[in-house]
Parts: structure tokens; C-alpha cells; sequence
């Protein structure tokens, strides 16, 4: 008997969802990290040592940028509904460059809030635009899609970074303003790459059959503002995306402040974070390929969480071994958690929004994110403040949390498979 053949693989390029405007999209999306990993890195020292603000002035800068950020999600959702989005997508982006260049225009501390201020709208738009974008594209293999695109961005940003350390390792002026023109040039060659992508699909209308003398009924479009289901499930979320703070702020300083761990150990942690998704968030995403699958990861979710806090918790009580092997579980067990979430957070809420006003219902959800960069930080050093029987309480409402979604979730999904479109027969 002849052995059984399998089909060739095909190409890589052919295993990318979305064809060439996809493809084309990914390569936009990389050199936007790359160009963010330059300018973030250097980005406090650069108000610091350039212009000469003290650390109260850079703490308050940041914070209050990342503050007007927040608005930058709804609005990019809702003009998304009402433009083009590869229009929209472009302005961002210039927008993005002259707000960074405009900055090498002025040393007075009020225009430079100003500017990080107005730069930070585009810049947290672009998160809910490109998942848009993603999710017109790719169709049903969107969380593929977006697998693959969070892959590319971290390899991204770690090249940044990287180009970043080896820039600010001259230290002069000259450097600094090297690595802004970059980030800045960077959008620019992003809006060009951005022009040549077809304007994706809109996501088609539910269709109602009436009857031929019937005047076509005019609906407003659904308003996620009142919809208090989706806003729960947003304020869920915003819980969720502390894994970001605790991993990037939290961890550097329990390091210092409550282990004996080396401080070493925290730039590892996070090479070993950017490391891990690289190397499995292509591979989770199958995991949630549908609404239904995704629904089912809060279950591990919960375990992973509690098994991080639990791992922060204990790295105190012991010697600089202890602290070391717990640290570096909880930065494994919270890197699946980040990456479990993601999955499931792209799915369920790119189908919890109604097709008449997908863009304003992740432009809802993309609050999430943006509450927590501005707030999380201010929490988890609270946590850090708190001591060790922090943590444990902090793992108990996540996991609450993600019970609490999965029974939202459930309903939800419940309630739309259940309802049934008005239909009015024509009687010819």
C-alpha cells in the first residue's frame, strides 16, 4: 500500500487572514512599534535632560497625557463609523507625527502637556482602529489575525527598545532628538503604507424582509452608552488589563522594595514576557476561534491569575532563591493570563458589538486599556505599599471577575441567539 500524502503547506504569506491589505497592515503595525519602542524608552529622560523638567513635572506630564488618552478610544470607534476607516487611520497617524515633532519647538512645560496631551488622543485610538480593522479584514480568523499582529508588535517594540538603549547610550541632545524624528518619521511612512490599503467591509446590515409598500424603517444606531450589559462587560475588562501594570510596574518594585531577588531580575522579567508572547500567542489563538471557545477561557484565566498572585505573594518568605524561582512564575503564569485575555477580549468583544455601530462599541471597550495605563500604575503601587496579604486579595477578584464575566457573557449570547428579527411577509 502506497503511503498517505499530505497536501503541500501552503506559503506563509498565504496563511496571514486579510490577503495583501493584511499583510500590508502587519508591516504598518510593525514599524509603529518600532518607532513607540524608540520614543517611549527615552521619552521621560527626554523632558528631563532636554528640557529641563524635574521628576514632579515628568510624573504630572505623563499622567495627565495619559489621562486625556482615555478619550482617544471612543472617539476613533465613532468616527470610524461615520468615515472611511483608512482615512481615519491616516489622520491618526499624522496627527501622531506632528504632535511629536511640534515638541521640538518649545521648552515651556504648559505647550509640552499640551502637545503629549493632544498626541495621546490618536495615539490610543490607533489600538481600537487597527482591531477594527483586523476584524473587517479577516472575517471569521480575526483573532488569528490579531495573534499574529500582537506577535509582530512585540518583536517590534523589542527592536525599538533596543535601537533606543543603543541611542541613549551617547546621551547627548542630538541623540534624543535623533530618536523623536525617528518615531516621527516613522508615522509618516505608516500613513503612506496605510494610503495603498483597500477600505475594508463594512459589516453588513441585518436584513428584514417588508412588505414592497412599506417605507424602509429608520433606526437609530445602537448606542453602547446604554447599553449596560457591554458596559459591565468593559468595566470587567479594565480589571483584567492590570496584568499589564503588574508585570511592568508592580513587579520592578516588589523586586526592590519586598525580595531578595537581585534587581537585575526585572529587565529579564520583561525580555522573558516579550519573549513568551512572541513564541505562544499565535499558537494560543486557536483557542478562541469562536465566541463560544473564547467564553470558556475565563475558566483558566481564573487559575492563572490566582496562581500569579499566589507566586508575588510567597516570593517574600524566603531567601534570594525563593524570591527568584516565585518571581519568575508569576511572570510565566501572568504572561498566559495577559495572553488568554487578549484572546478572549478580542472575540467577545468584536461580537458583542452590533454590526450598525461596531466601531463606537470598541471604541467603549477600548476605555479599558486606557482607564488602566492611567490608573493602573496608581493601583498596583498600592498593592506594592500593601504587603504581601495584598496580593492574595487582589488574585480573589479576578478570579470573582472572571466568573462574573463568563455569566455576562453567557447571557449575552444567550439573548441574542434567542431573539428573532421583526419579518413582515409581502403579500405579493
Amino acid at each position: 500500500m502506497s503511503r498517505a500524502t499530505h497536501p503541500p503547506r501552503p506559503p506563509f504569506k498565504d496563511r496571514i487572514p486579510g490577503g495583501r491589505d493584511g499583510r500590508r497592515m502587519l508591516v504598518i503595525g510593525f514599524i509603529d512599534k518600532c518607532g513607540t519602542g524608540l520614543w517611549s524608552t527615552a521619552m521621560a529622560l527626554y523632558f528631563t535632560y532636554v528640557t529641563g523638567l524635574g521628576l514632579a513635572q515628568v510624573g504630572l506630564l505623563v499622567a495627565l497625557s495619559g489621562a486625556a488618552g482615555i478619550a482617544g478610544a471612543p472617539l476613533g470607534g465613532r468616527l470610524a463609523d461615520r468615515f472611511p476607516l483608512v482615512r481615519v487611520i491616516v489622520c491618526t497617524q499624522l496627527l501622531r507625527a506632528a504632535a511629536l515633532l511640534s515638541l521640538l519647538a518649545t521648552d515651556d512645560y504648559l505647550l509640552l502637556v499640551l502637545l503629549s496631551a493632544v498626541g495621546a488622543v490618536p495615539d490610543r485610538a490607533t489600538n481600537v482602529l487597527t482591531k477594527l480593522y483586523a476584524a473587517r479584514i479577516a472575517g471569521p480568523d480575526r483573532v488569528r489575525y490579531q495573534a499574529i499582529n500582537r506577535t509582530t508588535s512585540n518583536i517590534g517594540w523589542t527592536l525599538g527598545g533596543l535601537g533606543a538603549a543603543a541611542a541613549l547610550a551617547v546621551g547627548s541632545t542630538t541623540a534624543f532628538h535623533l530618536l523623536l524624528v525617528a518615531d516621527a518619521a516613522s508615522y509618516l511612512v505608516m500613513a503612506v503604507l496605510t494610503l495603498r490599503c483597500a477600505e475594508p467591509p463594512s459589516p453588513a446590515p441585518s436584513r428584514v424582509a417588508a412588505a414592497s409598500t412599506d417605507a424602509p424603517p429608520v433606526a437609530k444606531p445602537s448606542n453602547p452608552w446604554r447599553d449596560r450589559g457591554f458596559l459591565a462587560f468593559t468595566a470587567g475588562e479594565s480589571v483584567f488589563f492590570l496584568h499589564d501594570s503588574i508585570l511592568q510596574v508592580a513587579l520592578p518594585l516588589w523586586i526592590v522594595h519586598a525580595t531578595d531577588a537581585p534587581v537585575g531580575l526585572a529587565p529579564l522579567l520583561m525580555v522573558l514576557n516579550s519573549a513568551l508572547v512572541v513564541a505562544f500567542q499565535v499558537p494560543l489563538s486557536r483557542f478562541g476561534g469562536t465566541t463560544d471557545a473564547a467564553r470558556r477561557l475565563f475558566t483558566p484565566l481564573a487559575a492563572l491569575f490566582a496562581v500569579g498572585t499566589l507566586a508575588i505573594a510567597v516570593s517574600p518568605l524566603g531567601g534570594p532563591a525563593l524570591a527568584v524561582t516565585a518571581l519568575v512564575t508569576a511572570a510565566v503564569v501572568l504572561t498566559f493570563a495577559e495572553m488568554i485575555h487578549t484572546i478572549a477580549s478580542w472575540e467577545i468583544s468584536i461580537a458583542l458589538a452590533p454590526d450598525d455601530a461596531q466601531g463606537a462599541y470598541l471604541g467603549v471597550h477600548g476605555l479599558a486599556q486606557s482607564t488602566q495605563r492611567f490608573a493602573g500604575p496608581l493601583v498596583v503601587t498600592g498593592l506594592v505599599s500593601a504587603g504581601p496579604l495584598a496580593w492574595p486579595f487582589l488574585g480573589a477578584a479576578l478570579v470573582a471577575t472572571c466568573a462574573a464575566q463568563h455569566r455576562l457573557v453567557g447571557r449575552r449570547l444567550t439573548r441574542t441567539s434567542l431573539s428573532v428579527a421583526k419579518v413582515t411577509v409581502s403579500e405579493n
